[in-house]
């Protein structure tokens, strides 16, 4: 049971969150909650933690996540509203083969293969590589509806995340995509990259899972989404 500043507290986090797209300042959680001093905000935050409805990413400012709300307070959010959660990676491991070649319709079969586009630091818009060679069979209990590709991660900017360098990312194609989700995103027309989406008023944030890299902001229009990641596979 959470006290009522400790309450107070968590839906001004999680609201600002889902408005802005990062953690209030202290101050700000000072001013919002009529609290004097910071110390108490202090207090409750490592009180919300404690009892795992907050998390915290030390040595990153603003880096606080709801990661579960009271269960009388979810009863009473709107249907469209949903908490963020951490994307967790649906990794499909085994020592599969990149070079396939062909389509092969879903329907009732067990895979289906998808276009692998290469590296997805290539720097290449999604649209200008669909002379590939190369697919990918991936289970279809992998995929929902609509149309899907694969891309080969580069780096470690999203290690936190589960997702490594080598891993072949599995993408649903679409412009769309909810604040907090891993996008493939489309920067400048020229520069493809796999980050978190977090908007900002009339900025976009591309957020890694790496204390060692930045987040980058741009405006909406220099980024375009190219689609969502839905899962991982990975060669051992």
């Amino acid at each position: 049971m959470l006290t009522r500043k400790q309450h107070e507290l968590l839906l001004f986090i999680d609201k600002h969150l889902r408005e802005t797209g990062f953690s209030p300042s202290f101050e700000e959680m000072k001013n919002g909650l009529s609290l004097k001093s910071k110390s108490g905000i202090h207090r409750l935050i490592s009180a919300l933690e404690e009892r795992g409805f907050l998390s915290r990413r030390h040595h990153r400012a603003r880096a606080l996540e709801v990661t579960r709300l009271p269960e009388e307070t979810i009863r009473k959010l709107p249907v469209s509203v949903e908490l963020a959660a951490p994307f967790a990676p649906n990794v499909i491991r085994g020592d599969f083969n990149k070079n396939f070649l062909g389509v092969k319709a879903a329907g009732d079969a067990k895979a289906v293969q998808l276009p692998l586009y290469g590296r997805i630091a290539a720097g290449l818009p999604i649209e200008a590589m669909t002379d590939t060679t190369s697919h990918i069979e991936v289970p279809t209990t992998m995929l929902g509806s609509g149309e899907h590709y694969a891309l080969e991660v580069a780096g470690e900017s999203m290690i936190d995340a589960g997702i490594l360098d080598g891993d072949t990312a599995i993408v649903r194609r679409g412009e769309i995509a909810e604040n907090g989700q891993i996008v493939v995103a489309l920067v400048d027309e020229n520069e493809v990259t796999l980050k978190r989406l977090r908007r900002r008023g009339a900025s976009i944030a591309l957020e890694p899972a790496n204390a060692r890299h930045e987040t980058r902001i741009f405006p909406a229009d220099r980024v375009r989404i190219q689609g969502r990641l839905i899962g991982l596979m990975r060669r051992y």
